[in-house]
């Protein structure tokens, strides 16, 4: 996952098979493909005005560039505050 502000996001197709889901406080938005099920995207309650990008969803990303990105890791205990 990669975050951008909401300024640099752009959906270009498929909103219509997107399904929203919240949780808790309703502030972070998670959306899920209706068709598939896949998670592309949502807009972390932290930094609800950014957006939190599966990369393996983008078009021009190929499996080379997934493999070199620089993996962070998180403290699961501590992960609901921090996303």
């Amino acid at each position: 996952m990669h975050r951008v502000p909401a300024t640099q996001f752009r959906l270009i197709e498929g909103a219509d098979a997107l399904k929203l889901y919240q949780f808790n406080t309703s502030t972070a938005r998670h959306y899920f493909c209706n068709i598939c099920g896949i998670y592309p995207f949502h807009r972390p309650r932290i930094d609800p005005d950014a957006y939190t990008i599966n990369v393996n969803c983008l078009a021009d990303v190929d499996d080379n560039q997934i493999m070199n990105l620089d993996i962070v890791s998180v403290d699961g205990r501590s992960f609901s505050t921090s996303d």
